[in-house]
């Protein structure tokens, strides 16, 4: 099966038994609790770097979340969690350090595991906890006219709070010589897409740097979370991104499930499998065509955007919504897959593979497209790694990483699929990957309606324990998705951090395009196809 090819163990014996050998042969003091699938430790956080390196380089486990938050009416301190996956056996580590709130810092893990990059400076802004030793301690989410001490994600911090603005000035790299110019884009755009600043450093067409500069609509999702029913929380998640939407409904779903140890039914398994391939389908068809967009080939635009548009009447059709929104629910989904609805997803889809497959093969076969996506915007793969690149652009790099066979939730365990992989990084591999994943989507609903059982859809959702906290981790059209949930003391919602796959990889964009020029760079963003909302949660 699919998801067998790494050899995933989930005994629960073996899933003890490996990670109590990472924390015993790391020689650190740790507490470590057993919570389903998942191990917790909580460490000094002055250990947190050395355990971190040996987690990542001895044990290889990488860094797919980090978050701060605000425990003071607990016990008074801050605490931050990092999750770690490893991917061969299917383990995840969410490891705790407390930060006291009369020494609000803590060692930076970006020098030895640099994917904590990002995240450091975001709790940094967000809760007024350092990391020391990173390497930039520049404002990420917060902009330079954003007042000093004033913490959005601190509980005493009112969602309605009026902020006053204080003025100032982003910097950014320059570089320096004869002939340099800087060529600013955004972050208002031609086109109705959010806001992003992009600042090249160029000679001629000739691009030598490219800083990006995002977070400009903080939606402030994850403070309008607090306080929120598991149902309530719902309605947040599915809106983080339009694209994405049943992916991260399903991920937060399957952290409140797991922290609450509600079973669901399986049927209600199979329709989210069936409802996140949908989802995968009319993203990387819509992808494939914009992607032709960037190079002036307006027939691959056209047809994509048709096809798309195809897939997306489907989903409302069967589901009752364009972007899969309204069907999952806490213990379950809200929607059934009738007889009638399954012959016309299998209709739907052996007609759009056949066009698909047409138009890929005209794609793949002209010279003229060929030229402009082969070798251009290459992600090396030592970046995507050490940023920990996600979804098609990494597996395009030569990481063959995929949440459904790595980190196995739903019925993935159940379907026969393969990961494509590429090694080349370029506009080209991440098209490819796209192709070769739609057709690998569409065998995967058939077996999922092949072998859907009849029964229940959704049960009751049992209790949250107080402060218990899980992540859900699905794999969504752009990479993993990750829902940290931590319940309160009342059932409700204490805190949610969401981290996108667009979060991951739009770290990477910026190193894959110099060496190119200014003319290349449309066509390599929409190669990435990345979200700004996601990151504006």
């Amino acid at each position: 099966m699919g998801n067998n090819d790494t050899g995933n163990k989930f005994g629960k014996e073996g899933f003890i038994e490996t990670l109590l050998k990472v924390v015993n042969s790391s020689g650190l003091p740790a507490q470590v609790e057993i919570a389903g699938n998942e191990v917790h430790l909580a460490i000094p956080k002055e250990k947190v770097a050395e355990l971190g390196a040996h987690l990542c380089r001895e044990q290889g486990f990488e860094l797919i979340q980090l978050l701060g938050n605000d425990e003071r009416e607990i016990n008074g301190h801050f605490a931050l969690y990092y999750v770690f996956a490893q991917n061969h056996e299917g383990l995840v580590a969410l490891v705790k350090i407390v930060v006291p709130e009369g020494e609000p810092s803590f060692p930076s893990l970006t020098p030895v595991v640099p994917a904590a990059h990002w995240y450091e400076r975001e709790i940094r802004d967000f809760f007024g906890l350092e990391p020391k030793g990173h390497p930039d301690i520049r404002r990420l989410a917060l902009h330079k006219d954003w007042p000093k001490g004033l913490f959005p994600l601190r509980k005493d911090f009112k969602l309605r709070t009026e902020v006053p603005r204080t003025g100032g000035k982003f910097t950014f790299s320059r570089v320096e010589g004869e002939g340099v110019m800087q060529i600013p884009v955004g972050p208002i755009h031609a086109g109705i897409i959010e806001p992003g600043h992009f600042r090249f450093s160029a000679v001629g067409e000739n691009v030598l740097n490219l800083e990006a500069r995002f977070f400009y609509t903080h939606r402030g999702m994850e403070k309008t979370a607090e306080g929120k029913t598991p149902r309530q929380g719902v309605l947040l998640a599915e809106r983080i991104c339009g694209a994405c939407s049943f992916s991260h409904s399903s991920a937060y779903c399957l952290a409140v499930e797991k922290l609450s140890g509600t079973v669901i039914p399986r049927r209600a398994e199979f329709i989210r499998t069936v409802g996140l391939e949908l989802e995968r389908l009319y993203n990387h068809i819509g992808d494939v065509g914009n992607i032709c967009a960037g190079v002036g080939f307006a027939f691959g635009t056209m047809h994509g955007a048709r096809l798309k548009e195809e897939m997306q009447h489907l989903n409302e059709t069967v589901f009752g919504s364009r972007f899969l929104r309204g069907i999952n629910t806490p213990g379950g989904v809200r929607r059934d897959l009738k007889a009638e609805d399954a012959r016309l997803i299998l209709d739907t889809l052996e007609r759009v593979e056949r066009e698909f497959r047409e138009l890929t093969e005209i794609l793949l076969t002209t010279e003229s497209y060929l030229d402009r996506v082969q070798g251009t915007g290459i992600l090396r793969p030592e970046i995507a790694r050490a940023l920990h690149a996600v979804g098609p652009a990494a597996r395009a790099a030569g990481i063959g990483r995929d949440a459904r066979r790595d980190l196995p939730h739903l019925v993935y365990q159940s379907l026969e699929f393969k990961v494509p992989v590429y090694a080349e990084g370029d506009v080209l591999s991440r098209v490819k990957v796209r192709i070769d994943e739609t057709f690998e989507s569409i065998g995967l609903i058939r077996q999922a309606l092949k072998l859907m059982p009849p029964g229940e859809l959704r049960v009751l959702l049992g209790e949250l324990p107080p402060y218990g906290y899980a992540v859900g981790i699905t794999e969504s059209a752009r990479g993993e998705n990750v829902h940290f949930v931590m319940a309160g003391p009342d059932g409700t919602v204490f805190r949610h951090m969401v981290r996108s796959a667009s979060y991951c990889n739009w770290a990477v964009v910026p190193s894959t395009v110099p060496g190119n020029i200014v003319p290349d760079f449309p066509l390599i963003n929409k190669s990435f196809e990345l979200c700004y909302s996601c990151l504006d949660r």
